[in-house]
């Protein structure tokens, strides 16, 4: 494996009722990249981030993720070193949690403050990682009480709370409106900034990824279709295959991206 690679696959497959739903021949991502996993729903994108996020084991396959060997590691400890935001986190915490709890318990993955004894540097650091995200006055609201997009940004700061070596993102945009969506991906480049936080985002909206994106693969019927540089593989006639619909990719000045359909 790359020494500098933070995921390294190969011969990788998934298995459900004896049917491959996710197959990936090799990938390798390495430190400072920012990649999306795109394509149709039920199409291999999520499979693929339980895997990478040690929650999910493969039905074959070598994985390595932060030079560790799946099989050969302590998932526990791995799963603390992975910063995971998804829909079914967002379950499992109880909406009465207020942001400051929701984010300090983000050091090692509690779901509620009295399972763990926090000191004052953690307490000082959850109020920072919330003011860096623009949600310090939100930090006695409880997560009922907040919106869709700011209880995103919310879970956004409980992950970066434990400094995870890479960031991985299930779909963060979905259900939010337009200016949340915004907030969001301005976020997200602005973590990018550091190269110490790598990032893989799945989505199937390419109006969904943010600027700094810098490599992306495509699913398609649980295969990969196109994988490498954004620059590369997410044109106009990959996405169109994917998706089965004849539409135009284009790719602005400022990094973002837009789809148009094609008479």
């Amino acid at each position: 494996m790359n020494s500098e690679a933070l995921v390294s696959i190969s011969g990788l497959v998934v298995e459900r009722d004896s049917r491959a739903i996710c197959s990936v021949e090799s990938l390798e991502v390495l430190s400072g990249q920012h990649w999306a996993v795109i394509g149709p729903n039920g199409s291999g994108k999520s499979t693929l981030l339980s895997v990478l996020s040690a929650r999910l084991w493969p039905t074959e396959g070598q994985v390595s993720l932060l030079g560790e060997r799946i099989g050969r590691t302590d998932l526990r400890a791995l799963r603390g070193r992975l910063g995971l935001l998804s829909s079914t986190l967002a379950r499992q915490l109880r909406e009465q949690l207020v942001a400051h709890d929701v984010v300090v318990t983000g050091r090692d993955g509690a779901l509620e403050p009295w399972w763990v004894t926090y000191d004052d540097a953690d307490h000082i650091r959850a109020d920072a990682m919330l003011a860096q995200l623009g949600m310090g006055s939100y930090r006695n609201r409880t997560l009922e009480s907040m919106s869709e997009g700011e209880r995103t940004t919310v879970l956004l700061a409980r992950v970066l709370m434990a400094e995870p070596a890479l960031l991985l993102l299930d779909e963060p945009a979905s259900g939010l409106d337009l200016g949340a969506r915004e907030r969001l991906l301005g976020l997200l480049d602005a973590i990018a900034l550091d190269p110490g936080t790598p990032r893989i985002m799945v989505s199937h909206h390419l109006e969904e990824l943010p600027a700094s994106t810098s490599h992306a693969l495509v699913f398609k019927d649980g295969r990969i279709v196109a994988q490498g540089a954004a620059s590369e593989v997410i044109a106009s006639e990959v996405i169109s295959e994917a998706f089965e619909v004849n539409v135009e990719v284009e790719r602005h000045g400022h990094g973002r991206y837009v789809v148009r359909s094609k008479a």
